[in-house]
C-alpha cells in the first residue's frame, strides 16, 4: 500500500513500576538509545526478554527512524515476528529476507512535490541546510551532505534533481527528506523547521544528537503507523507498552496505553512517558518486559 500523506521541555516524571492497566499484547520499542546499547549491540538479558515475551504470546514490533536496510542491528532477535516500523512510520517492513531483502508490506510516502516545497522553505530559513532524500531503494544526497553514516549514496545531486520527476529513481517511494544544519542547535532547528513548514505540509521530528531533521509525510509516524498496525490485529492503545528515547518517539509514547521513557532520554521524552525505566546500556526495555511477565 502507498499512501501520500514545538517541542517544549518540561520537568521529567519520577521512576514509576505501574504495570499496564490491561494485559499487555504487544511491545513497541525504538532501536537506538532504547533497545541498543550504545555499542550498537542487543543484550544477552534483552534478547531472552524479548523471546519470553513472544513465547507469553506478547508481539513484539521494532518502531524505529532507521531504514530497512539498517536493520541487520537485530537480525540475531527476531524470533517470530520479524516485522518492524521503519523510517519514523514510513515503511513497515518483514524482515525476515534479511537486510539485503527487505518486503515493504506498507509505504506511506512523502510526495516529490510536498518534499520540494520543504526543501524551498528551508533553504529560505535555514541557509547553509543540505539535504539527502530517503527512497525505498536507497539514500540520495547533496554533496554537501555530511556523511553521518557509513551508506554509499545512490546518487549525489542537488535535492532539487533528485526529487525531480525524471530521475532514474523516480519509481521509488520517497520514505523521509533527511535535512542537516551545520551550524544551528539541534532543538533550535527543529523548531525553527516546523515553524515554518507547519504540519498540514510534512511530519518533522529528530533523533540524531547532531542538527538532523528527519521529514515525513504529513500525519506521518511512528504513533500513526503503529495505530494502523494495532488495528489490523485488533490491539487497542491500553494493550500496548511502547519504549523510547528521543523526540521522534513522543507521538508513540502518547498514544501508547503504557509508555516509558528511558533513563538517558531527551528532556521532552521524559516529560512526555508515563513512566520512566534505566538506560538503553543498563537493559531498561528487558527490565520492564520480565516485570510484565513476572505479574502476569
Amino acid at each position: 500500500m502507498r499512501e501520500n500523506g514545538g517541542v517544549t521541555s518540561a520537568s521529567p516524571r519520577p521512576w514509576t513500576s505501574a504495570s499496564p492497566t490491561l494485559p499487555t499484547r504487544l511491545i513497541a520499542t525504538d532501536l537506538d538509545g532504547t533497545l541498543l546499547r550504545d555499542d550498537k549491540s542487543v543484550s544477552p538479558r534483552t534478547v531472552a526478554a524479548l523471546a519470553a515475551a513472544e513465547a507469553a504470546g506478547i508481539a513484539v514490533f521494532f518502531v524505529t527512524g532507521r531504514p530497512a536496510r539498517w536493520m541487520d542491528v537485530v537480525s540475531a532477535v527476531l524470533h517470530g515476528h520479524g516485522t518492524a516500523i521503519c523510517g519514523n512510520g514510513a515503511a513497515v517492513v518483514d524482515l525476515h529476507g534479511g537486510p539485503t531483502a527487505p518486503r515493504f508490506l506498507t509505504v506511506r510516502e512523502l510526495a516529490a512535490p510536498l518534499a520540494l516545497g520543504v526543501v524551498e522553505t528551508l533553504r529560505k530559513v535555514a541557509p547553509g541546510t543540505s539535504f539527502a532524500v530517503e527512497r525505498t531503494g536507497g539514500l540520495h544526497h547533496e554533496a554537501a551532505y555530511p556523511p553521518l553514516q557509513l551508506d554509499l549514496a545512490e546518487s549525489v545531486a542537488p535535492a532539487e534533481k533528485l526529487l525531480a520527476p525524471g530521475t532514474d529513481a523516480a519509481d521509488q517511494p520517497v520514505l523521509k527528506l533527511l535535512a542537516h544544519h551545520p551550524g544551528l542547535a539541534p532543538d533550535v532547528f527543529l523548531a525553527l523547521a516546523r515553524a515554518a513548514v507547519g504540519e498540514d505540509r510534512a511530519n518533522i521530528t529528530r533523533s540524531s544528537p547532531t542538527a538532523l531533521l528527519e521529514i515525513s509525510g504529513p500525519g506521518v509516524s511512528k504513533a500513526s503507523t503503529l495505530e494502523l498496525c494495532c488495528a489490523e490485529q485488533g490491539i487497542s492503545p491500553a494493550e500496548v507498552v511502547a519504549f523510547g528515547d528521543m523526540p521522534n518517539d513522543i507521538e508513540m509514547l502518547d498514544w501508547a496505553g503504557t509508555s516509558y521513557a528511558m533513563g538517558n532520554a531527551h528532556p521532552d521524552v521524559l516529560a512526555a512517558a508515563s513512566h520512566l525505566t534505566t538506560g538503553n546500556n543498563d537493559d531498561g526495555v528487558a527490565t520492564v518486559i520480565e516485570r510484565i511477565l513476572a505479574e502476569r
